[in-house]
C-alpha cells in the first residue's frame, strides 16, 4: 500500500516543483492560460499555475546589434557595398507587442535599411557617401524608430561602419591620389628650385657687387699711389713721363716676381726676356713724349683757327 502512494508523491513534487522558474537579470518572460495571454514576468522567482499556465517566451531587454550590409549605386553610378549596424532594444513597457505584434523583428528591420539606404545614396555621388555617411545613419534611425516604435523597438543607434566600392573603382581612386600627390610633390620641388636660383643669384651678384667695390677701392689706392710716387719723382728732377714709364716697368718687375713665388701656376708673361724692360721703358717714354707733342699740336691748331 506504501508503494502505491510513492509514484504519487514524486509526481506531486515534480509539479510542485514546475511551478517555480526563473527569469534572467534583463529579461522578460511571457506566461500564457490556455494559450491566451496571461502576463509578462520580469527578473527573479517566480511562479505559475502547472500545466494551466506556460512559459510562452522570452525577451531580452538589453541592447541588440544588427548589422546590414547593402549593395546599391551612386549617383555616379558605383556600385558600393554598406554596412550598416543598427542598435536596438525591446522597450520594457511594450513587451507585449515586441512578442506578439512582431514575428521576426530582424528581418523587419533588415528591410527598413535597405529601402532607406537605396533610396538615400543614389542621390549622391560616391566622395559624398563618405563625406554624408552620418547623413545616412541620421536618415535610416528616423525611418528605424517611426516604424519600430509600434511594435515595442527602440532604435538607440545606426552607424555605418563600412563603405566599400567595386575593387577597380578603388584602384581607380587611389592612382587619382597618388597622381594628385606626386604632382603636389612636383610643385613644391619646383618652387624649392627656383627659390634656390634666385636666392643663388642674388648672392652671385652680392658678390660681384662687392667684388667690383673692392676693385674699384683697389683701383682708386692704386691711382693714389701712383699720384705720389710720380710727385716723389719729380722732386728728384724726373720729368712726368720718364717717371710713369718707371713706374709701370717697375710693376712689371714686381708681376714677374709674384709669378716667380708661385709654384704651380701655369702663367707665362711676354716678354719676360732681361732686355724687354729697357726696350718697354724706352717705347713708353717714346709714347708718351710723342702723346704730349699730339696734344700740344692740335692745341695750337685750334688757337689758330680762333683766330
Amino acid at each position: 500500500m506504501n508503494f502505491f502512494f510513492i509514484p504519487i508523491i514524486f509526481l506531486g513534487v515534480i509539479i510542485l516543483l514546475s511551478s517555480f522558474f526563473t527569469v534572467k537579470q534583463q529579461s522578460a518572460a511571457i506566461i500564457e492560460r490556455f494559450g491566451k495571454f496571461l502576463s509578462i514576468r520580469h527578473s527573479g522567482l517566480q511562479m505559475k499555475i502547472p500545466i494551466i499556465d506556460r512559459v510562452a517566451g522570452r525577451l531580452s531587454l538589453k541592447i541588440q546589434q544588427l548589422d546590414v550590409i547593402i549593395e546599391t549605386k551612386t549617383l555616379d553610378d558605383v556600385f558600393v557595398k554598406l554596412k550598416v549596424s543598427v542598435q536596438y532594444k525591446v522597450i520594457p513597457e511594450k513587451v507585449y507587442d515586441a512578442f506578439y505584434k512582431l514575428d521576426y523583428p530582424h528581418e523587419q528591420i533588415t528591410s527598413y535599411v535597405f529601402d532607406v539606404v537605396r533610396a538615400e545614396v543614389p542621390k549622391m555621388k560616391l566622395d559624398d557617401v563618405f563625406v554624408k555617411k552620418d547623413d545616412i545613419a541620421i536618415a535610416v534611425k528616423t525611418e528605424l524608430n517611426d516604424a519600430m516604435m509600434e511594435y515595442g523597438y527602440d532604435i538607440i543607434k545606426t552607424l555605418v561602419t563600412d563603405i566599400d566600392p567595386d575593387a577597380q573603382v578603388k584602384a581607380a581612386m587611389n592612382r587619382i591620389n597618388a597622381a594628385d600627390r606626386e604632382k603636389t610633390a612636383a610643385q613644391y620641388e619646383g618652387d624649392a628650385a627656383r627659390i634656390l636660383i634666385v636666392e643663388k643669384a642674388k648672392a652671385e651678384a652680392e658678390s660681384k657687387r662687392l667684388q667690383g667695390q673692392g676693385i674699384a677701392d683697389q683701383r682708386r689706392e692704386i691711382a693714389r699711389g701712383l699720384e705720389e710716387s710720380v710727385d716723389v719723382l719729380n722732386r728728384v728732377g724726373i720729368n712726368s713721363q720718364e717717371a710713369s714709364a718707371l713706374i709701370v716697368v717697375t710693376q712689371h718687375y714686381d708681376t714677374l716676381q709674384s709669378l716667380g713665388q708661385e709654384t704651380n701656376s701655369n702663367l707665362i708673361l711676354l716678354p719676360n726676356s732681361p732686355q724687354a724692360g729697357s726696350n718697354m721703358l724706352n717705347d713708353m717714354v717714346a709714347s708718351f713724349t710723342a702723346s704730349n707733342q699730339i696734344g700740344e699740336a692740335i692745341k695750337e691748331a685750334k688757337n689758330k683757327k680762333k683766330q
